[in-house]
Order: C-alpha cells, then structure tokens, then sequence
C-alpha cells in the first residue's frame, strides 16, 4: 500500500489554534472522567470500608490481568441526567483480559446509591449484554446492587430493552455456548438475583454477599418472616443448600482469584479467519490530530489526514480515489487487521452513495471488517438530485450497510446529520462499537438549519394571514431552538444517554479500535448476502 502524502502544516495558525481549542477540551475530558471513575463522597467510601468491601475499580484491577488495556464503554453515562448524581450510571463496562480471555466486564458501582439500577443503568448493562451477544464474548459479572430504583421502575421494568432484557441476553449467550462467570460481593436483590443465577459459575463472599428475590424487608412485608440477610440468600445457604452459586469465598480478593481460575478453563475461542500483518505504528504522529480537528464543525478538513495517523504506517489503498470525492474509500491495516475504511470529506451525492455501496459490498466479499469515520451533514438534497436519485442511492448505500455482515465500527469525528448518520452506520445499524470525539455533534439536523426552518415555518404561516413579525420576534423563534440543538447535539449529551460506546480523546482511537476488531473477531463472519437493491 502506498503511503499518504501528508501536506498538513503544523506551523500555521489555524493548525495552532485547532490544537489549542481541541487539547482544551481533552482536558475537560480527562478531568470529567478521572471524577466519574475516582471522585466519591467520603461516607460512601467510609460505608465500603465499613462493610469491607473495595471500590469498583479496586475489582476490576483485580480481575483483569496486569499490564493488559482494559477498554471501558460509556465513561461518561447519565452524566446529564439524574442531577448529576448517577455517574456512569452506576455501572462500570469494559473489555478487558482475564486469564488470558478477553471477556465483556459488567461491575456495580455500589459507591453509588447501594448500586441500585436507574434506567440509564439498566440501559448501559444491556448494551453491555448486546455487546457480549454480538461478538461471542464471555461475561465477568462483578454483583453488588440493591436492584431497580423503585422511583422509576417504570423507566426499567416493562419495556423489550428494559432490564429483562439483560437476562434475555444472558440465557441467549448461555444458548450460543458463550460462558459467564457471577461475584457476588453484594446483594443481588429481586431482577438482580437472575444475573448470577443464569451464569455459568457463580462466587459468593461470606458475609456480604446474598442472592434472593425479595430481600428481607420485603419478606416481613409479604409474609410476616423475620430473616436476616445471610439467613435468607447468603454464602452458606446458597453454596450448601440450594446450590444457586458454586464456590464460597472468605473475601473478595479470594472470590476474584477463583472466577479468574474458572475463567482459565474456558476454552479459547477460534477468532475469525481475516487478513493479519505485523502491527506497524503510523507514520505521522497521532499527537497531530488536535490541530487537524476544526475548532467550527462547518469548517471542512480532509479525513486523508486523520487516516494517516490511524492506520499502520500511514498506508492507504484508495479505491476509485479521482471518483466521488465527498466520500473517501479504501483498504489499509490497523494493529495488523485489514480494514476497509469510508470516511466523510463532504456532503453525499448520487456517486458518492454508489461508490460507498460498492465498496461495501467489496469488503464483504472479502471478509474485511469496516470502520467508518463519520463528519457528514447528510445526503445532498434539491429538485436535480432528486430527479437523479439521490434517494434511491441513498437506500443502496443504506441497504449494503445494514445488510452487512463483515464487523463495523463507526467513529463520530465532527458531524453526524440526518441520513448521513444512518448511511455511515449509525447506531441504528448496529455497528459492533461506536465511539465519538469530544467536538462531535449527532442531531436530525444542524442547530442553525433547524433554527432556521422553524423561522421560515411560522413566516410562512404568518404570511399566509398578512401578518409580518419583527427581527426580535423571529429571534425569539430562534434563539431556544438553537440552545437546544446545540445542548442536545453535543458528544456530552449523546454518552449520557448511551447512543454511543464512549466519547475518546482522538489519539486514543487507534488503540480503542484495534481492541475492538479483535473482541468481535469471536464471531464467525458469514458469507455475504443482501437484500434487494434499487437500480
């Protein structure tokens, strides 16, 4: 492959300006999730200590192996919900390895409201479980909820994708042959008793933990009982008597050392047969990404620069590249992996939508996993590209993407509007992972389009009964519909509502990507096959 030649200037102002506006809001990053992973108010840290228990991440550095990356999803859920009170949902996700697997982590918080389940934490536990389902990755779970948050039980209780959908997904990775592993370090209260009942293996900790359906207020309530916690679901009874869990533990830091001795007899799965190669570090610094990402999302750059510090040795395979230039396609490596990558340099057009069709039909036929980086406003709209078929080729490249059955994986890098989220697999169409930058905006439409739509709307209507409004009228029209666009379009409110994987500082990507590729490797790749395309 040939590499790219670079023409970036890394002196100019604007490279210098961007670099500065860019580090500034990694920064925000960084310090936004160091809080969320680390900052706890000091009684629920005491009430841990109290009940000798570790801290969440304590656990997880326990499982994983040491020196080995875990891949956390969704850092920075629910952070504009519940008042800021919830971060991460109270839930912690990640791939990581144990014993040598790679496995999907899914650990309470229970720092966090006893580890009680919100919706947004019920919803960050089943991607988590989707995530598992769709690549054939194992499941440590790391058990220590007091259950539903009975304010919002409705929010997480009823609906197809609420919290029975993370026993679904567990019976259905039981079902695929896919093994899963239970700590039980807390109490595992009603809904949440299923977790470790449908793993595979199950560890108790004395004392601590318990498992039961209803805990014992509830018990008294229902039946006029009086039990203790340990009498009704705890190490003993369930090791010695009901055999819902498998192996006693005196602490924690014995119950973590045999879930990793169990997950060390698992059988190492067969990865997915693709083209590999020795890993080669880019040829340009990765470090330069903040001086290529604009500082104004309108401002356009060229995603030939971002690929050249992503990929292995800054090489590229550009296929058609003197075609359909708004839309960059071709092959390169990333960690070794062959990739086919379709990334964004303006809007889509009639070819630009042909020529990402067939390139995606290309790398189906070829067993190569897809990544799509996405900074798009859409497909082009007006009366000549209509009469050309713009929607019609929009629906191929729609077709061929969710028709797809090679891995993809979709990285938000500046814009993401309207059609052109769903014709560069968005969430909807089930990439294996999808991640954003912290600049990146996700919305129906720009805020300034939508503003202005609405304006000409009522103008429109206004003009219709003679009427004529102000500039101060039209701006107070305005106005609020462009804070909330912008509010509800930002990276920020996209990860608190979990219609993304995490937000990533840019050079982070690679490595995020590379971890990604090799998780969904566990799942064969079948052979292409698609619905009906319009001609």
């Amino acid at each position: 492959m040939k590499r790219i030649d670079s023409v970036l200037n890394t002196r100019s102002a604007d490279f210098l300006a961007n670099r500065q506006h860019n580090l500034r809001l990694v920064e925000v990053l960084r310090q936004q999730q160091a809080n969320v992973r680390h900052v706890r108010p000091e009684r629920d840290m005491e009430r841990l200590a109290r009940q000798n228990k570790l801290f969440v991440r304590e656990r997880i550095a326990q499982l994983l192996d040491p020196g080995t990356p875990f891949l956390e999803l969704s850092t920075l859920a629910a952070n504009a919900d519940y008042d800021g009170e919830v971060p991460g949902a109270g839930v912690v996700t990640g791939v990581g390895i144990v014993s040598g697997r790679e496995v999907m982590v899914n650990a309470s918080d229970a720092s966090i409201k006893g580890g009680a389940w919100y919706p947004l934490s019920v919803k960050k536990i089943v991607r988590a479980t989707d995530i598992a389902v769709e690549n054939r990755l194992p499941m440590v779970h790391l058990c220590d909820s007091a259950g539903g948050f009975l304010p919002l039980q409705a929010e997480l209780f009823p609906d197809r994708h609420n919290a029975g959908r993370i026993f679904r997904n567990q019976s259905i990775l039981s079902k695929m042959g896919v093994p899963q592993v239970s700590i039980v370090l807390g109490h595992c209260t009603a809904g949440g008793a299923y977790v470790p009942a449908l793993s595979d293996y199950s560890v108790i900790v004395r004392g601590n933990g318990a498992i039961f359906l209803g805990g014992p207020p509830l018990v008294k309530a229902a039946t006029g009982e009086e039990v203790s916690a340990d009498e009704l679901g705890g190490c003993d009874v369930h090791t010695r008597i009901s055999g819902t869990a498998d192996y006693p533990a005196s602490n924690e830091y014995e119950a973590i050392a045999i879930a990793r001795d169990v997950v060390a007899q698992w059988k190492r799965p067969v990865k997915a047969d693709v083209q590999w190669q020795e890993p080669e570090a880019p040829l340009y610094d990765p470090q330069e990404l903040y001086g290529i990402i604009p500082r104004d999302i309108k401002v356009q750059f060229d995603m030939r620069e971002i690929i050249a510090r992503m990929v292995d040795g800054s090489r590229f395979h550009e296929y058609q590249p003197a075609y359909a230039p708004t839309l960059v396609c071709g092959f390169a490596n990333l960690w070794g992996y062959k990739v086919g990558i379709l990334a964004n340099n303006g809007v889509l057009f009639n070819e630009s939508a042909q020529k990402g069709t067939h390139f995606i039909e290309l790398c189906n036929q070829n067993r190569t996993p897809l990544i799509f980086l996405q900074n798009i406003t859409g497909f082009m709209v007006g009366k000549d590209y209509e009469r050309r078929g713009i929607t019609k080729d929009g629906a191929k490249m729609i077709m061929a993407v969710a028709g797809s059955e090679v891995p993809k994986f979709t990285v938000i890098c500046n814009g993401s509007f309207g059609a052109g989220n769903y014709g560069m697999s968005g969430r909807a169409f089930d990439p294996r992972f999808l991640f954003m930058w912290p600049q990146s905006q996700i919305s129906v439409m720009g805020a300034e389009q939508a503003a202005n739509v609405l304006a000409d709307v009522k103008l429109r209507q206004l003009a219709r009964t003679g009427a004529e409004l102000s500039a101060e009228e039209i701006a107070a029209i305005r106005d609020p519909v462009l804070e909330d666009f912008r509010r509800q379009s930002s990276a920020l409110y996209s990860t608190s509502k979990i219609w993304d994987d995490g937000i990533l500082d840019p050079v982070d990507t690679r490595n995020a990507l590379g971890i990604a590729i090799s998780a969904a490797l566990n799942q064969p790749i079948a052979p292409p096959s698609y619905g009906v395309f319009r001609i």
